[in-house]
């Protein structure tokens, strides 16, 4: 296996959270606590195993994490009275909502009823909306992630055409706002994308974010393409378990210039950045305090 053609999304995300960590004492210094708040709806294996993984890296960098696990049967508007309090305590800077939640829940009334300078995940309409618009808001952390690995494998992204597979409100269309944001041309491909492999093969960049295990080949690339394997899927594999992305690993290495490998390539920058996103947003709600209480003494006096 030629080894320096992994893109080694751990090694990465120990970098990203090493500037967290460094960040976090900053804070420390000015009396700032960066608190995270995680909400779990529910006993889905699959989301304790995230959240408990996200509240170890909190703690490894020093960020506070709260945990609140509701039981499976609470309603849509107990939940979002716990989203209300938790919005309200300043001693929190940000709120994740862990996914999926229990089908009688609205989940697009919970993620909305977030404040959007909470949102560490980026999944309200306003982040969504100042993403799509070129501003600086919270966003998504995959997406967020995977923009990093991209930058540091391909140093300045402007002019090269990014092919994003798939169109989802999580990862596809907040890679394409990123992407565009980077001065990339982008193309978005999904289910009714005509000959999506001859578009695919144009692309410097791909982005395989679809859900389908193993369907990207080398078929879909043209040589010394970079690709972003953000797909996470459980097989049957000569009589065992295990995981593997979109993109069919072992057919595509030697085609390409880099590659993100399943497990290890995407899912640690994941949470990094969730981290990331939960120092941006307490320094910036310290900020907005500050200016709040300047104006305020400015009316006074």
């Amino acid at each position: 296996m030629n080894t320096h053609k992994l893109i080694d999304g751990k090694a990465n995300a120990a970098r990203v959270l090493l500037q967290v960590r460094e960040d976090v004492e900053r804070l420390r210094e000015q009396a700032i606590e960066p608190a995270l708040a995680v909400i779990l709806v529910g006993s889905d294996p699959a989301s304790q195993v995230y959240v408990r993984n996200k509240i170890l890296r909190a703690e490894e960098v020093g960020i506070r994490s709260l945990e609140h696990r509701l039981s499976t049967d609470t309603s849509t508007e107990q939940l979002l009275m716990l989203i209300a309090h938790l919005n309200a305590d300043r001693s929190i800077h940000g709120v994740l909502l862990q996914l999926p939640l229990p089908a009688h829940i609205d989940e697009l009334r919970a993620l909305e009823a977030i404040a959007p300078d909470k949102d560490v995940d980026g999944f309200h309409s306003q982040n969504v909306g100042g993403l799509s618009q070129g501003r600086t808001v919270l966003a998504p952390c995959t997406p967020s992630g995977c923009l990093y690995l991209l930058e540091q494998t391909c140093g300045d992204l402007r002019g090269k055409h990014a092919v994003v597979i798939g169109r989802s409100n999580i990862v596809g269309k907040p890679m394409a706002a990123l992407l565009l944001r980077a001065d990339c041309s982008v193309t978005v491909l999904h289910s009714r994308s005509p000959s999506p492999q001859l578009l695919c093969r144009q692309a410097d960049i791909v982005i395989a974010a679809v859900g389908r295990p193993r369907l990207i080949d080398a078929s879909w690339l043209k040589p010394g393409a970079v690709v972003i394997d953000v797909g996470i899927n459980r097989i049957e594999d000569d009589g065992r378990s295990r995981l593997v992305g979109d993109v069919d690993f072992d057919s595509v290495l030697a085609h390409v210039t880099a590659i993100t490998p399943v497990p290890g390539g995407v899912g640690p920058m994941t949470i990094a950045f969730l981290m990331k996103n939960t120092v941006t947003a307490a320094l910036a709600q310290h900020q907005a305090l500050r200016s709040q209480s300047e104006a305020l003494c400015r009316s006074i006096y």
